[in-house]
């Protein structure tokens, strides 16, 4: 039977001729810790222990996966955003760090209102909602999504961090849900991609998520041109539009928010520097 390091060292050795070589090695670990239900400092404590025949096996079987360019959250069915744990699938995006700064502009933006009602639109595996129930209680809660199957995802993962209570799930485009209703927080991470950069993004993204949740149309604004005068509808006076936006975008989000009489509009850059959240506020 092969060892902890001999198995690792044939996920690596596999990975590497594969789309993600830069991490086949990191790879390559995580899939024997999930196996085996270990972790990391237990395969360092272990390296020399045997791993038995069905789970080398079923080891063997994840890294093909990974190899063919399957997401390593889908291959493990979960990831983690916020410092939260979130189960995904097929059905949702995989959270990106990126959008961990949309939450942090929502976080402070909420902080001017007393009990604020915040909705999240296009919520997928309602990592959004998720984290701002978990960091504000005293908010009021909805998240909105086209796809049944993403909220299905989304009311597990309430349910794993506990605050299931506190989210109002429902199904709907954007925000014809909410007809009538009044909220001072609308926030979104909606589908950006141009339909014309498809062959440009990873095949982990391109083959794995939902198509629905990626693309944007011809420009990648197609969302946008709906969700941003709906948004105007929907918010209190001197109510915020807080929306992730795509590499490039900023100054074509900037006039349709200014077309729409939104006012403050300002853009926070994500780690390298490039704006990827926009936030306005209704006058």
């Amino acid at each position: 039977m092969p060892s902890v390091t001999s198995c690792i060292a044939i996920g690596n050795e596999r990975l590497s001729l594969g789309p993600h070589s830069d991490r086949a090695r990191m790879d390559s670990e995580l899939l024997l810790m999930r196996v085996l239900e270990r972790n990391k400092a237990w395969l360092l404590a272990h390296d020399d222990d045997d791993v038995q025949q069905e789970a080398c096996a079923r080891f063997v079987e994840l890294i093909e996966r990974r190899y063919r360019g399957e997401p390593i959250q889908h291959i493990t069915g979960e990831c983690e955003f916020f410092g939260l744990p979130f189960k995904v699938t097929r059905d949702v995006l995989v959270p990106r760090p990126d959008t961990e700064h949309l939450v942090e502009k929502v976080m402070e933006l909420a902080q001017r209102f007393e009990a604020p009602r915040i909705v999240d639109i296009g919520t997928g595996s309602g990592a959004i909602a998720v984290a701002l129930a978990h960091k504000l209680p005293a908010a009021r809660i909805t998240a909105t999504d086209l796809s049944e199957s993403a909220l299905a995802v989304a009311r597990e993962n309430a349910e794993q961090n506990q605050v299931a209570a506190r989210i109002r799930f429902l199904q709907g485009d954007l925000l014809v849900p909410l007809a009538g209703e009044r909220f001072e927080i609308v926030a979104s991470n909606p589908p950006y991609v141009p339909n014309t950069d498809r062959a440009l993004i990873a095949i982990e993204v391109r083959e794995y998520e939902p198509a629905l949740a990626l693309f944007g149309g011809e420009d990648g604004l197609d969302v946008y041109r709906r969700l941003i005068p709906a948004a105007h509808v929907a918010l209190v006076p001197g109510g915020f539009l807080v929306l992730e936006i795509g590499f490039s975008q900023a100054e074509a989000i900037e006039r349709l928010l200014a077309s729409h009489g939104f006012k403050a509009i300002e853009f926070t850059p994500d780690l390298q520097g490039i704006p990827r959240v926009a936030s306005a506020q209704r006058g």
